[in-house]
């Protein structure tokens, strides 16, 4: 470390667990978050001033009013200019210390890419929304050999757990059957206070933290917390030998691939994502101009926004778009058809 690294971290490294030596692993690692709201921009902030050498975030969503009470990185600017969460969060990042390497991904995590996506690094942590991604990364990191740590937080209440791809179960184990999207509880259908967010992402960050320097006290269990209640708990989960991922090496999910034209229900009741069928890299300001005629406008150089009072839609630079207010899958198949035609 130089002098300045050396004053920066001098706290951090006088805690003997951590010390010079652990300090130097942390600068020089590389970790993943995927998914940078609730969770995955608080362990993105916790990570960063921990003196993490290298993140990679990737989120494929943009940075809404309603997201700042508990996604402490995000200002109101960020919000009224619609920033994509990456781009945002890298930004503040950035501020907070210059030292850190950040790359901005704003991309949905799929089949498609969800292995490029984990390359290179040395830990890879939970910062998504749904069973079925979380599946998927366990999948991808499994057949890499990287370490992950799940998060999870809603209402009051909220869980973390190290999934390790040499030892331990893995998060099949936990979660045999992965529930079809809209059948379980969302922070939409819940709520959620900021401070069990804020909660889990620290344990997330603290357990990246004692991964990626080596240290055995590791945890090796499922945590759990309920705020509301005073509830702290350590459950031990055991392996399940016959477990398609971890016991029979099988990864499904990465081998079915894609399936054309993706329809996903989103957090916020009413909103579907729809995700064209190839990579495209669409032209933003081309199509501000032709939708301008027809509707209200505003983009920035990653989305853009349209509303025309029935028909209300974001549209990102990769042809995906977000539209609100339809009320089943077909309707935002039809809107994206009419109206963006890709």
């Amino acid at each position: 470390m130089d002098k300045e690294q050396q004053e920066r971290y001098r706290r951090q490294t006088a805690f003997p667990q951590i010390g010079i030596a652990g300090q130097e692993k942390l600068l020089a690692s590389k970790a993943a978050i995927l998914g940078v709201g609730a969770l995955g921009s608080i362990v993105a902030e916790r990570l960063a001033r921990a003196g993490i050498g290298y993140l990679r975030l990737v989120d494929r969503d943009y940075v809404d009013l309603a997201n700042l009470h508990r996604q402490t990185l995000y200002t109101e600017t960020d919000a009224d200019s619609q920033l994509p969460k990456a781009v945002a969060a890298a930004a503040h990042i950035s501020a907070i210390n210059s030292s850190v390497s950040v790359e901005p991904i704003v991309a949905d995590i799929s089949a498609r890419n969800i292995e490029t996506l984990i390359d290179g690094m040395d830990i890879v942590l939970d910062g998504s929304d749904n069973f079925e991604l979380r599946a998927l990364v366990g999948e991808a990191c499994h057949k890499h050999s990287i370490p992950w740590v799940y998060g999870g937080a809603i209402g009051a209440s909220g869980a973390s757990m190290n999934i390790l791809p040499s030892a331990g179960p893995c998060f099949r184990c936990i979660i045999p059957q992965i529930p079809e999207a809209g059948s379980y509880p969302t922070c939409a259908t819940e709520g959620i206070i900021g401070m069990a967010a804020s909660v889990v992402a620290s344990i997330q960050s603290a357990e990246a933290i004692k991964l990626l320097i080596g240290s055995g006290d590791a945890s090796r269990q499922y945590i759990s917390i309920d705020l509301w209640n005073n509830a702290f708990d350590l459950v031990s989960i055991e392996k399940d030998p016959d477990c398609p991922v971890c016991g029979r090496h099988e990864y499904l999910m990465l081998e079915a691939g894609e399936p054309d034209g993706r329809v996903d229900p989103l957090c916020a009741t009413g909103s579907y994502q729809v995700t064209p069928s190839s990579q495209v890299e669409i032209d933003i300001a081309a199509f501000a101009d032709r939708l301008s005629a027809i509707g209200f406008v505003a983009h920035n150089p990653y989305l853009l926004r349209f509303d025309s009072g029935d028909i209300s839609f974001n549209l990102f630079k990769d042809g995906r778009a977000v539209i609100r207010n339809a009320r089943d899958e077909g309707e935002a198949r039809t809107v994206y058809s009419e109206f963006i035609g890709l």
